[in-house]
């Protein structure tokens, strides 16, 4: 026992052997090549530096409320809200230019066409006007308010409202659904007519 290497359990270490292959080291990072690893290990790139603004941003967003990002998005909701009252869009010159581009170019309703004089006729308890100028913002117009208050609610003072959950395959039929409403707005012919604005 004397002179020999002996293991934990006191039993002779074998030796090696001199003619056995030893393993490469195989890289174990997350992103391991598919292969051993037979390089150097690769260089830890330092992270970039944040400029001046992004900072102060973060600082700002850091040390703010809770409430100050709903007040906000509550702020540009409520100008919005504003901007449709005062501007009156219904009661525009027959000769003025669209402010649409689309329609300003080629004479078509986009997609979005109708949308503001739909919400002064909402704005003003006249759905069915709302509906006449663009029925597909009036329906998805009490989920979008749903939704603001379900996160403003909870962003702000923590209530846990029930938030509704949209499937992919819902989104996609409510996409496909105004698509087909774009298409169907400037066809040329009745009853596709009545949907032109």
């Amino acid at each position: 026992m004397y002179g020999e290497r002996v293991t934990s359990v006191d039993r002779p270490a074998t030796e090696p052997d001199p003619h056995a292959h030893s393993e490469p080291h195989v890289h174990a990072g997350p992103h391991a090549p598919d292969g051993p690893w037979q390089g150097p290990y690769p260089v830890a790139y330092q992270p970039v530096e944040t400029d001046r603004f992004t900072r102060m941003v973060l600082r700002l967003h850091a040390r703010a409320p809770r409430w100050a990002v709903p007040l906000a998005a509550l702020g540009c909701v409520v100008l919005g809200l504003a901007y449709a009252m005062i501007s009156n869009p219904t009661q525009s010159d027959p000769d003025a230019r669209p402010t649409c581009l689309l329609k300003l170019t080629t004479g078509l309703d986009c997609p979005g066409c109708g949308g503001t004089r739909a919400l002064w006729y909402v704005l003003h308890g006249d759905l069915p006007a709302a509906a006449r100028h663009h029925f597909l913002f009036v329906f998805a117009l009490p989920f979008l308010t749903w939704l603001f208050v379900a996160w403003a609610g909870n962003r702000a003072f923590g209530w846990k409202l029930p938030e509704p959950r949209f499937s992919p395959k819902a989104i996609g039929l409510f996409l496909a659904a105004w698509g087909v409403f774009s298409v169907a707005r400037n066809l040329p012919w009745a009853p596709f007519t009545s949907l032109y604005v």
